[in-house]
């Protein structure tokens, strides 16, 4: 293989790819990333045999062929390479890599292309199209409230819900819930569902670029697998077995209390307790006034207390439909939903010290935020 290629494309590339690298395995053809010539361009693939990323890049091919390197050896050296043109050229006989660029000149021992894992292809003809400005706003919407303990596996994931033109994504850690909807542009034959690791979704959003084309997603019949297409890139990752908790019947059907905020208040609120919280495992009070002919008018009170750092309390301007409450949450998990609300206003619906809360934009029903209080009594 000899190809030519610009070192911030293949930088780009590299950077794309690198995050699939297995750190652990014991095949040592898994810490190395895959350099492929493929029908006039060059291919980059790296892979831990749960999560595969390739990436496409423009190159002078001269001579076909493929090794895998190192993968951090690799992506080191390019990265400090110069913004010039860089020469890769395979010598099969001692299955090295030779990296010209200005000055430089390295060769890296390397792995026989034929040992890397096959990285299957989608059919595109059985894909969904969806647009990746709304899959990455839904994506960023859900996997921060995905579980990252691996004993309940299904919890790490990203629950998928394809009905009719309708996507319907949830994650949950037992203590949160967080629900986004999206339209797609076409309907599905068949409604299914699928349960997708969430650090899957989140690798697809970093490499997904808005103003891409349409992103296609495909699941290979029997094979457990899901595959997100794009121009220049592609991510396939094994599904999760097992069942995904059933969400709706947790959403109480109605609420006491409706308190309507704004989100840029509430949030700063919740970062600054937050910063007293932290010490004592994020709890805070939060005390719900309607008005009750007072001159403070309803009011929200956001408090934290730790016997390390000491004690916090701000003031929300509030509108409060319903009776008064005294409801303690995890700030953190309340700050993290409230940044991905994009709607100036923001409503938190509840009903009791020990029922779930809910969380969402105002004038935007397909976000639902459910979150679970905490127990403070002694």
């Amino acid at each position: 293989m000899k190809v030519i290629v610009q070192q911030l494309q293949l930088a780009h590339g590299v950077g794309t790819v690198s995050r699939a690298v297995s750190s652990r395995s014991t095949l040592a053809v898994l810490s190395n990333i895959l350099i492929k010539t493929d029908e006039g361009r060059l291919r980059l693939s790296a892979t831990n045999l749960e999560l595969g990323i390739s990436a496409w890049i423009g190159a002078k091919v001269q001579d076909e062929g493929g090794l895998t390197v190192p993968a951090r050896t690799f992506v080191d050296l390019v990265s400090n390479l110069p913004n010039e043109e860089v020469t890769l050229t395979v010598d099969e006989r001692t299955q090295s890599l030779n990296v010209k660029c200005g000055t430089l000149n390295t060769d890296i021992k390397g792995i026989s292309a034929e040992e890397f894992p096959p990285m299957p292809s989608p059919d595109l003809e059985e894909a969904i199209p969806l647009n990746i400005e709304n899959f990455k706003e839904q994506i960023q919407q859900v996997v921060f409230a995905a579980s990252t303990d691996d004993a309940r596996p299904n919890l790490t994931g990203v629950h998928m819900y394809f009905n009719g033109n309708t996507l319907e994504m949830a994650a949950t850690d037992g203590y949160r819930i967080s629900i986004a909807k999206s339209v797609m542009a076409q309907k599905v034959p068949q409604n299914f569902e699928a349960l997708v690791p969430a650090r899957a979704l989140s690798e697809l959003s970093r490499i997904a670029v808005d103003g891409d084309e349409t992103l296609m997603i495909a699941f290979p019949s029997g094979r457990g697998q899901v595959i997100f297409h794009l121009k220049d890139a592609e991510l396939v990752s094994q599904l999760i077995e097992g069942s995904f908790p059933n969400y709706s019947a947790i959403i109480p059907p109605s609420f006491k209390t409706r308190t309507v905020l704004s989100t840029a208040q509430l949030l700063k609120a919740c970062k600054q307790t937050e910063i007293i919280a932290r010490e004592g495992s994020y709890i805070a009070k939060l005390d719900i006034q309607p008005d009750d002919g007072k001159e403070t008018g309803p009011q929200l009170e956001i408090s934290a207390r730790s016997e390390q750092t000491g004690s916090s309390e701000v003031m929300v301007d509030a509108s409060v439909d319903g009776v008064p409450l005294l409801i303690s949450f995890n700030i953190r998990y309340l700050r993290e939903a409230l940044e991905v609300i994009k709607t100036p206003n923001v409503v938190l619906e509840t009903n009791a010290v020990h029922t779930p809360g809910l969380l969402r934009p105002v004038g935007d029903e397909n976000f639902t935020h459910i979150i679970m209080p905490i127990n403070t009594a002694r």
